[in-house]
């Protein structure tokens, strides 16, 4: 009769163990997956940005207007060539881009605000989510301490 009692109480302990396991790897998966998500949430969008600050880089002025969605054929109405040159080129005070990086990036609604730091001055460059096109973002904007609580645009 000892072999009766011997394997008494061995399936709950492997269920308890197999329990365990999954309880610890689905609480893992959720801590790792939030933080990838809260590190690579405006992934793409700083990209843009820094894609626009290697074209200044490299003085290639004409494809750091296209990520405005400006071209020739089509300049953006209120934002000529001029207009952006008088902003980002060699004459302006984000001349030097060396130093550039990007310092704090925001999810507002449909878009990032993206604050890049120039040494001496920063500069707010708004990165539409659905086109990817850079911009401005809107006058009077006031970004939240906590990106869970969005961005305003008092009225």
């Amino acid at each position: 009769m000892a072999g009766y009692l011997e394997q008494y109480g061995a399936g709950d302990e492997r269920r308890i163990k197999i329990i365990k396991t999954i309880v610890i790897s689905l609480l893992s998966i959720a801590v790792i997956g939030g933080i990838l998500f809260f590190l690579f949430h405006n992934y793409r969008e700083e990209q843009q940005v820094k894609q626009f600050l290697a074209y200044l880089r490299a003085h290639d002025y004409k494809a750091a207007y296209a990520l405005f969605g400006c071209t020739d054929a089509h300049p953006c109405k209120g934002y000529g060539f001029e207009q952006f040159m008088q902003d980002w080129g060699p004459a302006s005070e984000h001349r030097s881009t060396d130093n550039a990086r990007i310092t704090r990036s925001d999810s507002c609604g449909s878009g990032v605000v993206l604050t890049v730091n120039f040494g001496q001055n920063q500069e707010m460059l708004w990165v539409d989510r659905k086109d990817m096109r850079l911009g401005f973002p809107p006058p009077g904007l006031q970004l939240a301490r906590w990106p869970l609580q969005g961005c305003r645009v008092p009225l």
